[in-house]
């Protein structure tokens, strides 16, 4: 018997890392089964090609974005990957271009925001003078969404609680973006464009929330959009 429980499945392309990142990507895979996509993974050994065939792209968390994309200081010591950054900036111009929808999740929000123009905070505790930053899988943090904004609508809220897996976050804002999620410190945690039918992201990582509702709200409206 032939199984053809995945031809109503839209394909979900996925980016991760060649090395690591390998608990958010079976956490992403679930999700999209869960909200009724089937996921494809990327990496940069793969290359950004999947994309051409995928319904929908989903950029995921993994290592910092290298700071010669947006201007900012490669003398820091942080942990980069260029290949997988080129791997994305290819990705999201395959996208964009065909029109499909587009998710970022932590990293992946950053990579929209500077793949559109904009720059990063590379050291949020420098650059908000804090002493320290929690960062936890637990869904610890308040986030606030705008009033009226599409992913509050997706999510059925106006305030959520998330995790926290990040120290560096969207500085500058791209044009053609919009800022609609910020934390109790002004941190942006969310963002959206008002001239894509789905193109999102969100500095928190909601595949680690598969349980909760407003976060897999996220998927399933992914999913519904790769459909259209």
């Amino acid at each position: 018997m032939t199984d053809n429980s995945n031809k109503s499945r839209p394909l979900i392309a996925v980016t991760t890392s060649n090395r690591g990142s390998r608990m958010m990507w079976w956490l992403n895979r679930l999700s999209v089964y869960l909200a009724g996509g089937k996921a494809h993974r990327m990496t940069p050994d793969t290359g950004p090609e999947a994309t051409r065939d995928a319904d929908a792209l989903l950029i995921g968390g993994g290592d910092d974005i290298g700071a010669a994309l947006y201007q900012g200081d490669v003398s820091l010591d942080i942990r980069i990957d260029p290949k997988r950054d080129h791997l994305e900036q290819s990705a999201l111009a395959i996208a964009l271009e065909r029109g499909i929808p587009v998710l970022g999740v932590c990293r992946g929000a950053q990579m929209i925001n500077v793949f559109l123009g904009g720059s990063l905070h590379q050291e949020i505790k420098d650059a908000f003078g804090l002493k320290k930053y929690r960062r936890t899988t637990l869904p610890l943090k308040h986030v606030h969404l705008s009033s009226g904004c599409r992913l509050g609508q997706i999510m059925a809220r106006d305030k959520i609680t998330a995790n926290s897996l990040h120290h560096q976050a969207i500085d500058r804002l791209a044009p053609g973006l919009n800022a609609v999620g910020r934390d109790e410190i002004g941190i942006i945690q969310a963002i959206e464009s008002p001239d894509h039918p789905f193109l999102f992201g969100v500095q928190w990582h909601p595949e680690f929330l598969f349980w909760q509702r407003p976060h897999t709200a996220l998927f399933k409206a992914l999913v519904r959009h790769s459909r259209q």
